[in-house]
């Protein structure tokens, strides 16, 4: 007989047993996100080993080298499943020396030509000296030495050869930020990831080991700046205890050369009670703001800087005391400058006593502001004069400010493009508006060239995107939603680069590099934004979404209390047309662009007809250039979407056999709810459509599934991204086709042991 604290043992041991026996060797979950570096076939593994048998660098020389050198050990032995040594200064054949010329003795004697590196760039080149050959991962900085390593590594992680490997990179644009829109209570603005990944009750005493990870995953697609809070600050983020918080972030950041930035509300002094007033020239004011930064940069010495959104949407700003936005960015901007600090101003501003064209405000506001701001201020401007829309017209502030720091705002989190669960890879929608031609200075004038900096010969160039990670398992919401991550921080390092080629790097690192699976995947990704912006907002039209929580199709809501703020402000549809007349005989939009834009724009029997309702109200009548009339090809054009929603999730059935089945399985299901979310896109404002038009729809179309007034009826209060605390559970083993026969196993263990 066994006693009973032996029954306990063999219950437990049993219990494991059976997890060990049912769980995979790893979770395909999606934590690893791209970087996966798990272990080759024999035959790949023979091929890489003689390449790699030893890291020489001088780790002890700072925080960053150490995380480059622990990156490399990591991947090189979870990929070639050998333990690389680190030494110094020995070298011998198959050695990876990695580090800078100051750090590293080797790189010195070698004397390579890397003055073009900048202060961030990297080489990865094969050497041979005296018969001895090894790889050099260098760069100028230790900065651009950890870049240079997960490049490295993504080499190896993509089965590219190392056999006279020469790679040179070098960053086009200096801040590369990822903006949270986290809020201190947890939640996230606009976020269908779960909860803050920042633990903000904890901290500063409980740093999660997670922090570092995303560390990992931001600085290896060449992020160097991180804004941790919402742009609807509250002050509470510079008092000392939430400094303080901040501070153990930007601790786990920096080895990784990340740099913190804080979203501060404009009124902070006011509303802490320390001042009386927060007037931008009053000198009480000016004197707590240069008090504040001093604080801030004792604790943070790398500190970044500030991120203000002001006199916008109900938040305050300088236009409360009769001051411009550029007097108030330039206050601040004084108080971080002696610090190497910048101020990120954004101009998303707008407001509900301007009758004017929403899409007109921000250019007249901040125009004829030009010339006006500090060196260390950027103006920060969203891609398109609405709001993240899943297609507009790019800024029209883009090359209207020469003398002014531009950089492009994007959205990476899908808040008007199907939340977490629709397949929305937004490469092509960002490279759509990064090629746009601005004319400024004649063709070539592109939005990526105003926002690089090089349009104009600024010494400062930025790009922000509104960051979609939360606490959830695989950071994102889902699996395909990472991509959109990472092609943003390849964008960001790049501008120029194409977001077909990034789609299938990305693949290859996260799922297989088979060239089949990379191919029909990379369709449905190419494909996936277009089908989004076809059934929910085709031909132009926008803000049709449903108010508040932005979750599905309201474009019958016309009585919220700011006319900008409702869907049919946007559309304009009566019985004659549809459409917003932003020409010179309507509010004149266009001719905030450059002659050539705006010539372009204003004839609607040339112009892209993707824009054409942007722009233009035209009757339900009006032929396009297909030979249709507006009504059937805005019908057509939702049935399109539609139908792309079909044919990507066919097109993913098809390689059911190529990935693990968790993840396969995953997407399918989402693939479903879009599916399913696009035909009632589709049918909800057709529906709406005809009631207004009173237009047989096109021969061969459908009817909406369900009336009219069964769609307005539909109500969702809860619906995720509108400030509400997510919490997740997780249960071992991952998958939900696991469970069932790991608790069947795990109750007969148990059973068993009843009986012993």
């Amino acid at each position: 007989m066994f006693h009973k604290r032996d029954k306990t043992r063999w219950s437990l041991l049993l219990t494991f047993v059976s997890i060990a026996i049912l769980s995979p060797t790893y979770a395909e979950d999606g934590y690893n996100l791209w970087l996966r570096y798990h272990t080759m076939d024999d035959l790949l593994i023979t091929q890489y080993r003689n390449h790699v048998r030893s890291i020489v660098s001088n780790s002890s020389f700072s925080p960053i080298m150490q995380a480059a050198v622990s990156e490399l050990q990591r991947g090189i032995t979870g990929m070639l499943n050998v333990n690389v040594t680190t030494e110094e200064p020995a070298l011998s054949a198959g050695a990876i020396v990695v580090g800078t010329p100051v750090n590293s003795d080797a790189i010195r004697q070698l004397n390579l030509a890397m003055d073009h590196l900048g202060n961030e760039g990297y080489l990865i080149r094969q050497i041979s000296v005296a018969d001895v050959t090894f790889i050099v991962v260098a760069g100028n900085t230790e900065r651009g030495a950890l870049y240079g390593s997960f490049e490295f590594l993504k080499q190896i992680q993509m089965h590219n050869s190392l056999d006279g490997i020469d790679i040179t990179s070098v960053p086009k644009i200096q801040l590369r930020l990822l903006n949270h829109w986290d809020n201190l209570d947890g939640t996230v603005e606009r976020g269908y990831a779960g909860s803050s990944v920042w633990d903000w009750w904890k901290l500063p005493d409980i740093v999660d080991p997670r922090y570092t990870d995303y560390s990992r995953a931001v600085a290896s697609i060449g992020i160097n700046g991180v804004v941790v809070n919402n742009v609807n600050a509250k002050p509470d983020i510079l008092t000392a205890l939430w400094i303080s918080k901040v501070t153990a972030l930007a601790n786990v950041f920096r080895p990784y050369g990340i740099q913190l930035f804080l979203s501060v509300r404009f009124s902070t002094p006011l509303e802490l009670g320390e001042t009386n007033t927060a007037d931008p020239l009053n000198q009480n004011v000016v004197a707590w703001w240069n008090a504040k930064v001093e604080e801030v940069y004792t604790a943070i010495p790398d500190f970044g800087g500030f991120l203000v959104k002001a006199s916008s949407e109900g938040q305050p700003g300088p236009d409360d005391y009769g001051r411009s936005h550029s007097e108030g960015a330039n206050m601040l901007a004084s108080a971080v400058q002696r610090f190497g600090g910048v101020i990120m101003w954004r101009a998303f501003v707008y407001s509900q006593d301007d009758p004017d064209d929403r899409a007109k405000q921000a250019y007249t506001e901040f125009k004829s502001l030009d010339g006006q701001f500090n060196s260390n201020v950027i103006l920060q401007v969203k891609n398109g004069a609405i709001d993240f829309q899943p297609r507009e017209p790019f800024h029209p502030l883009f090359g209207a400010l020469p003398e002014t720091q531009t950089s492009v705002e994007f959205q990476i989190t899908k808040e008007y493009l199907g939340f977490a669960s629709h397949i929305a890879y937004l490469g092509p929608m960002w490279e759509e508006v990064l090629d746009a031609d601005t004319f400024a200075k004649g063709s070539g004038s592109t939005v990526s060239r105003v926002t690089d900096g090089t349009l104009f010969q600024h010494s400062l160039s930025s790009m922000a995107g509104v960051a979609n990670i939360g606490n959830n398992r695989d950071w994102t919401g889902s699996h395909f939603n990472q991509a959109n991550w990472y092609a943003y921080g390849k964008l960001a390092w790049d501008p120029d680069a194409s977001s077909r080629s990034i789609a299938e790097e990305w693949l290859r690192l996260t799922f297989t590099t088979n060239a089949i699976f990379v191919e029909r995947a990379a369709d449905i990704m190419m494909m996936s934004r277009e089908a989004v912006a076809n059934y929910m907002t085709p031909l132009g039209l926008h803000h049709l979404m449903a108010t508040g929580h932005h979750y599905g199709p309201g474009p019958w809501v016309d009585n919220l209390s700011r006319p900008e703020w409702n869907p049919a402000y946007y559309h304009n549809a009566d019985e004659n047309g549809i459409g917003f007349n932003r020409t010179d005989s309507g509010s004149g939009a266009i001719l905030q662009y450059a002659p050539e834009v705006m010539n372009e724009f204003a004839n609607s029997h040339t112009m892209d007809e993707r824009y054409l309702l942007w722009f233009h109200h035209l009757s339900w009548d009006y032929q396009l250039k297909s030979g249709r009339t507006l009504w059937d090809s805005i019908v057509l054009t939702y049935d399109e979407g539609v139908a792309s929603a079909v044919e990507m999730s066919l097109i993913w059935d098809s390689l059911r056999s190529y990935i693990d089945a968790e993840r396969f399985e995953n997407v399918a299901i989402n693939l479903r709810i879009q599916l399913r979310e696009a035909k009632w896109w589709r049918d909800a404002c057709v529906a709406y459509f005809q009631s207004i038009s009173n237009r047989a729809l096109p021969s061969g179309t459908f009817a909406p599934e369900k009336t009219l007034a069964e769609y307005k009826a539909l109500q969702f209060p809860f619906a995720p991204g509108t400030n509400t605390i997510s919490i997740e559970v997780t249960c071992l083993p991952s998958g939900s086709a696991m469970m069932a026969p790991f608790l069947l196993l795990t109750f007969v263990c148990l059973l068993a042991l009843r009986f012993v």
